[in-house]
């Protein structure tokens, strides 16, 4: 594995990129600012090269980007109602940053943040320590995001994380994929399935009710490859309320440490297929419904709308407030360890 290091200035610090590239000339470019996916360079069926995830020009225009392309968002990702929770009988107050919600641990959560790097072998390690009482979350906390790259084009992400006291952890990767190439425009002809038969209806701020209901009959129903586009303006709650996809779907036989093949996504034009696996009980599927305005990308534009999909294998929204869902309490002396891998092929 070839391995290059170089670093990039921005207004919070010196950011620190990895490029690995495998035998095949495949490459990928992680970044110390959120522990991100910069590129994700693969060949196409006819042998093409082309980045397949969405990133910017300037590695400094991540910070407190509205998509947060490509980075490991924290301590909680995804939303927690109106930014309260409770472990036990001590409630604590999160900054809200998403309607009346938190998200992605507020606006200074770790994806805008620049984590320690170093190389372990051929895997790239970033290291963040959160303090007790950051963001209003209780605890230290030291997280881990470790990187390899194969040369069958698997890239895998090992999360970790640490605490002191009682505190609430949700890691995951927040990359938009598009597999015919990340200035190709839209997703929407991109099939996708999912090893998911239930989902997560929410509120109109995107905060789950509740309850766990089952996708048959809805356009929520990925259990057989449907294009991304075919009910993306579907007459349907889940669906109005954000523009298209941006919901959480639970994965089915779900057994904790366990990994499992969990989503496929194919490319219709490239013929690239990306599949995910992943250790954690839910994917939050976003279709990049509010990508435009976003900074400018490696050819000089704005994204648009649905130029994008990520995946993010991750436990459920506002779990800590919803006792049905997978528990997000990590103990002093546990570890959180979730991985997510995503292997692209051609055919």
């Amino acid at each position: 594995m070839k391995i290059q290091k170089t670093t990039a200035p921005s207004p919070i610090g010196e950011i620190t990129l990895y490029t690995l590239t495998n035998s095949a000339g495949a490459s990928v470019t992680l970044s110390s600012l959120g522990a991100g996916i910069n590129s994700v360079v693969v060949p196409d069926a006819s042998g093409k090269m082309d980045n397949v995830v969405l990133g910017y020009r300037d590695p400094a225009s991540y910070i407190a980007d509205g998509p947060c392309a490509g980075k490991v968002p924290g301590r909680f990702a995804n939303r927690i109602d109106k930014g309260h929770f409770s472990i036990g009988d001590k409630e604590y107050t999160l900054p809200v940053n998403n309607g009346p919600n938190s998200l992605h641990g507020g606006p200074d959560g770790f994806m805008n943040r620049i984590w320690n790097s170093r190389l372990d072998g051929d895997t790239v390690v970033f290291e963040l320590t959160s303090p007790d009482g950051d963001a209003g979350y209780p605890g230290e906390l030291q997280a881990e995001a470790r990187y390899t790259w194969s040369d069958d084009c698997t890239l895998t992400l090992r999360l970790l994380a640490h605490t002191d006291a009682p505190t609430v952890v949700n890691l995951t990767n927040h990359t938009y994929w598009n597999l015919e190439g990340e200035n190709s425009g839209s997703v929407l002809d991109h099939t996708l399935w999912l090893a998911a038969s239930h989902y997560l209806p929410t509120d109109d701020t995107l905060i789950p009710t509740g309850e766990i209901a089952p996708v048959e009959g809805t356009p929520m129903d990925f259990t057989q490859f449907r294009r991304l586009g075919d009910d993306i303006h579907a007459d349907f709650p889940a669906i109005t309320y954000g523009k298209g996809y941006d919901n959480c779907w639970m994965v089915d036989d779900y057994r904790p440490g366990v990994l499992r093949h969990i989503a496929t996504l194919n490319a219709p034009h490239s013929g690239r297929v990306l599949e995910v696996s992943t250790t954690q009980p839910a994917a939050q599927v976003y279709a990049g419904c509010w990508l435009a305005g976003s900074p400018e990308n490696p050819e000089g534009r704005s994204y648009n709308d649905y130029d994008g999909v990520a995946i993010e294998c991750q436990n459920a929204p506002d779990a800590p407030n919803k006792p049905q869902f997978p528990s997000a309490l990590l103990l002093p002396g546990q570890t959180y360890d979730q991985t997510i891998t995503f292997h692209i092929s051609a055919k």
